[in-house]
């Protein structure tokens, strides 16, 4: 039994490692990062000329940023180990981004461009729930699954007493202008622009959510995403995942939170302007003269706001907001309750739910927006965090993980079936853009016979036209180069 011993402990660390291989191979957090692009260059539409003719541009440059060299879109490389999941990306969206301008007749042009931001980011394994949450502020508080930085609902500006500033720390003040009401005019067809060199969404992202199949038309002549007008049949995959480990959804969910087979539809956003609509405040008679319950709870104190409606109209900041749970329905006489009245999402944005990929539930968040798509308030997430946020970018990886995905020169070229026609052979496989393939052939497995050299991929695709004499012929490729990019 001594001799034995030892080698049935290591048949059970064999099976545990395996085990823990397995949980992580499945688990959302690992495996629901977009990685479908991870071989094509970035893209931007540099005006509304090059977008109706659909140039883009894989190298640009404006005053302030620039982009030199081709860089790869989107996430480039995932990590995993016990506690985290760390992910490597360009920031750079896998759909054509931009053209960007600051006035809505686009006479005036956005003054920077995205650039590779080479950025780490690390979302926790296992969340947690505290009693007092935490603010979010502005720079990046999550990360979509195309590697694109999630911000919140500040455009960084708020009001001192005074005026409105953009000095980084607000202090003690407690008015934030609405990002998306602010500065919706310089987003683009994404609902996302950048600062300095920075992409990031702000609100509801319609590219990534067509890319994932997510109840998105896209109209290839006018270069427009509109959300679909059939109703919609599955619910909204994973969008991203916020910094306290909590995923965020794309708008549509089960329409009852713990019951899959209960339909989809569409959830709505728990904020009503204080308008005196649903037994709000209404600002125009009040001027603004206390905060709403929730800023009270997350700030931990009431302030008052700019009174001059005529400069500062209702819904210039998130603060000319209310949040239902925290008015009382008229007819009823009793508060607003999430998920039993009008709306099904809680003063963060989110509620706790089964999904496809958490069965047994989860906590989640969904982007908000109406019925025809145009973003609503909080758009991704409240101005709390529901979770502990102990996730977020860092330097370096200084734990030993275990490798989930590379992109760049890591892909592997794949050969899909082959198209055989009348003795013609057409191969396409997936390729990395900007790298040079050969194609060989053999009909014995002893003698490779180079039927083509330098042949180079379109976006992440190449492919290879032979015509054939043999009754079988077996075929193989290889990168042989890759031009120059920003790594």
């Amino acid at each position: 039994m001594k001799m034995i011993l030892p080698r049935i402990v290591s048949i059970l660390e064999i099976a545990a490692v395996l085990l823990t291989q397995a949980a992580r191979a499945n688990d959302p957090r690992t495996n629901s990062w977009l990685t479908t692009y991870a071989g094509k260059y970035a893209r931007i539409y540099t005006s509304d000329a090059n977008k109706t003719s659909g140039t883009s541009a894989t190298t640009w440059s404006t005053g302030s940023t620039a982009q030199s060299t081709p860089v790869y879109c989107g996430v480039q490389g995932v990590y995993s180990s016990a506690s985290w999941v760390y992910v490597y990306s360009s920031g750079l969206a896998s759909v054509v981004m931009g053209p960007w301008y600051l006035n809505a007749a686009h006479l005036l042009a956005f003054p920077s461009y995205p650039t590779n931001q080479k950025l780490l980011y690390r979302i926790p394994r296992a969340s947690s729930v505290p009693a007092t949450k935490s603010l979010n502020g502005g720079g990046p508080i999550g990360v979509f699954v195309d590697g694109v930085v999630m911000f919140n609902s500040w455009d960084a500006y708020f009001w001192n007493g005074t005026t409105n500033v953009n000095i980084g720390n607000s202090g003690a003040y407690r008015w934030f202008r609405d990002a998306y009401v602010n500065e919706g005019v310089t987003f683009d067809a994404n609902n996302a622009h950048q600062a300095g060199g920075q992409h990031h969404y702000h609100a509801n992202p319609p590219g990534l959510r067509y890319l994932l199949g997510d109840h998105v038309d896209f109209n290839a002549s006018t270069k427009i995403y509109s959300e679909s007008t059939t109703p919609p049949v599955k619910h909204s995959p994973i969008l991203g995942w916020v910094s306290d480990g909590y995923p965020i959804y794309g708008p549509y969910g089960y329409a009852v939170s713990n019951d899959a087979s209960s339909g989809v539809r569409r959830m709505i956003s728990g904020y009503v302007l204080r308008n005196g609509q649903s037994g709000s405040d209404n600002l125009t008679n009040t001027l603004r003269s206390t905060s709403p319950a929730w800023a009270v709870r997350l700030y931990g104190s009431s302030s008052a706001g700019p009174a001059n409606l005529s400069f500062y109209p209702v819904g210039t900041y998130m603060e000319d907001n209310a949040y239902l749970g925290d008015l009382t329905n008229a007819v009823t006489g009793l508060k607003y309750v999430p998920g039993t009245n009008t709306f099904d999402l809680d003063e963060y944005n989110g509620r706790w739910c089964v999904t496809p990929e958490f069965p047994g539930g989860t906590y989640a968040y969904f982007v908000a927006i109406s019925s025809n798509g145009v973003p609503v308030f909080p758009y991704n997430i409240g101005r709390g965090f529901y979770g502990s946020p102990a996730g977020g970018k860092v330097t370096s990886i200084s734990e030993t993980v275990a490798t989930n995905f590379l992109g760049s020169t890591n892909l592997i070229a794949t050969l899909n079936p082959p198209a055989v026609r009348s003795g013609t052979v057409t191969l396409t496989w997936n390729a990395l853009e900007g790298g040079s393939y050969m194609v060989q052939s053999t009909t014995n497995f002893s003698t490779w016979n180079t039927n083509s050299t330098g042949v180079s991929a379109f976006l992440n695709t190449a492919s290879y036209t032979n015509i054939m004499n043999d009754t079988q012929r077996f075929y193989r490729v290889a990168r042989t180069s890759v031009a120059n990019f920003d790594p």
